[in-house]
């Protein structure tokens, strides 16, 4: 099923459509603060300049299964709220400094334990599998929430076509990383490229997407444009940006936030609201746009299709 409009157009032919958002009534600003403002968002932050995303249509996309129906989360605060610390460390950075990031070309390279490594580019992975459009919610660690229409296919795709060994027990992650195009990672006290990494089982489940895009267009450069992770029983940093490199390995893989706070940051980091962050509970979240928390729920609600994969597991140890 082909994403392009055309056969002679390419992913970077395609001209992209540009997406203003912009806050242009003081009344309005004042009305998300409210609700911002208990969320330790700042008003003049949310009060930003304009800002231009560009994003183009993904056509021919299906509907999924795999689905939640709860009320979707605005695109504005997705794009506008995020952690992506190559590009600053404060929630709105990314959506500022990443606006002229370079995602053409773009190459995922796929190798380690398998039989065949290949190199992919993004035409060749637009065209891998069926688009599905899958709406999770996702659980930061931070203790906030959102719900995402994502647009992708499941990961064990790549996995069929370069046929992992006996070898293969864990999946790497590597993200994209030029400072010359990120000098604000500096200041983020993490060490790059940013790494990630998944047991095998884990990466191979059905849940486990290759996102392209989200709200029926590709993915803005904030939101790791343009191809990523995402895992949603698990914390949204595992959920890894703007991936360059897939590893089929035999040890398990180090990960940027364990490696860099291990008390803090374990591998699995499976949504659990029986284990605190040493700073804050994990018992209650915030989901974006709403002022009430709610309980979080085990594996994010996603336990009736990942918890056998943890049978037997002592997960406050295996965090």
């Amino acid at each position: 099923m082909l994403v392009r409009k055309t056969p002679e157009l390419t992913y970077a032919d395609v001209t992209p459509k540009s997406v203003y958002l912009n806050r242009r009534s003081f009344l309005r600003t004042m009305g998300i603060a409210g609700a911002a403002a208990a969320a330790g968002e700042s008003l003049w932050k949310l009060a930003s300049p304009e800002i231009v995303h560009a994003t183009t249509k993904l056509s021919g996309v299906v509907k999924s299964s795999y689905n939640t129906d709860e009320k979707q989360t605005p695109y504005d605060d997705v794009t506008h709220y995020n952690n992506f610390y190559e590009f600053g460390v404060d929630k709105t950075d990314p959506a500022k400094n990443a606006q002229n990031f370079k995602t053409s070309p773009w190459t995922v390279s796929v190798e380690g334990d398998v039989k065949t490594p290949r190199k992919f580019s993004m035409d060749e992975i637009l065209k891998l599998a069926p688009l599905e459009e899958r709406i999770y919610r996702h659980r930061c660690v931070e203790a906030w929430s959102i719900v995402v229409p994502w647009i992708g296919f499941p990961l064990n795709i790549f996995a069929k076509l370069v046929e992992p060994t006996a070898k293969a027990k864990f999946v790497a992650f590597e993200s994209y990383f030029d400072r010359k195009q990120m000098p604000e990672a500096g200041y983020s006290g993490l060490e790059y490229p940013y790494v990630e990494g998944l047991r095998l089982d884990e990466a191979l489940h059905p849940l486990t997407l290759v996102s392209v895009g989200m709200y029926g267009e590709t993915l803005p450069p904030q939101d790791g444009a343009p191809v990523r992770i995402t895992v949603p029983w698990k914390y949204g940093f595992k959920s890894i940006k703007s991936i360059v490199k897939i590893r089929f390995q035999s040890s398990e893989p180090p990960t940027t936030w364990n490696r860099s706070a291990p008390r803090e940051y374990g591998f699995y980091s499976n949504v659990n609201p029986n284990v605190d962050h040493p700073r804050w509970s994990q018992a209650k979240e915030r989901r974006l746009g709403e002022f009430l928390r709610r309980n979080t729920l085990m594996f994010n609600g996603y336990g009736d299709q990942v918890a056998s994969m943890y049978a037997g597991m002592d997960l406050k140890k295996n965090y």
